[in-house]
């Protein structure tokens, strides 16, 4: 058997999240029939990243076995070409022996994009979420920078939750404005569970005046979730990227 590592690309509009659950459309049950169709063979898949329902990723990782004799671009091809339209395979390559795409990942990039304006986003209002209130900018930039580093995100996830640690190492935290529209870009080791969406959401407390940037600081030191803000909604959020030490599927190739 041979170890292949795939990028996967898909909107998450009409998925219930990566996991396959029992009568749902997800993204591994729906990834896993179009390899089956291809290879002949039943498919198990290993993720960089489980996302929840509703969210995208331009840049997910998955590994698998197969023994069948194809060459992974023709895998990537002909998996895509019995795909929906809204998932894709979009490269294909042999991996070592023991690659593991959850395993071995070093660092997720996440991406949370947001229209504010007084008027909505027709065309984006599926890759977007819709804030209407005046933030101010400068604020949101601060918090961004208060994350680098290594803090304690147990205020970012659910208070009931099978994580054990709850410190991450963030590496990249930036907030960046293109006329109406709000980026925010996040690098870490690995993610709690809805942890981007309650960072985003408590960010724009601080920048909509209802919470002060102090108070948010203070929650990066640990807190119960019922301090920090809501979470914002997962239409907004994009899986961008993961990075490894010897695997470069953006270009095709192993490094």
């Amino acid at each position: 058997m041979k170890k292949y590592a795939g990028l996967v690309e898909y909107d998450g509009s009409e998925f219930a999240g990566w996991a396959v659950q029992p009568g749902m459309r997800t993204v591994e049950g729906t990834l896993a029939e179009g390899l089956q169709t291809v290879l002949r063979h039943p498919i198990k898949l290993s993720v960089a990243g489980r996302t929840d329902a509703g969210v995208h990723a331009s840049g997910q990782v998955v590994s698998f076995e197969t023994d069948v004799d194809l060459e992974p671009s023709v895998i990537a091809y002909k998996a895509t070409a019995v795909l929906p339209k809204d998932l894709a395979l979009r490269r294909c390559v042999e991996a070592d022996e023991g690659f593991d795409a959850r395993r071995d990942a070093k660092s997720r990039s996440y991406e949370y994009r947001i229209v504010n304006d007084p008027a909505r986003s027709p065309l984006r209002r599926h890759r977007t979420t819709y804030v209407a209130r005046t933030l101010d900018f400068e604020l949101l930039q601060r918090t961004a920078e208060l994350l680098r580093g290594v803090n304690d995100f147990r205020a970012f996830t659910p208070t009931r939750t099978y994580h054990v640690r709850f410190e991450r190492i963030v590496s990249q935290s930036a907030w960046e404005r293109s006329s109406d529209l709000l980026v925010y870009r996040l690098t870490a080791d690995s993610f709690l569970y809805g942890m981007v969406r309650t960072l985003v959401g408590t960010m724009l407390e601080v920048a909509d005046g209802t919470r002060t940037l102090p108070s948010f600081e203070r929650l990066l030191s640990g807190g119960e979730r019922s301090e920090a803000g809501g979470a914002v909604p997962s239409k907004g959020l994009t899986l961008v990227g993961v990075g490894y030490d010897n695997l470069d599927l953006k270009g095709g190739e192993l490094g």
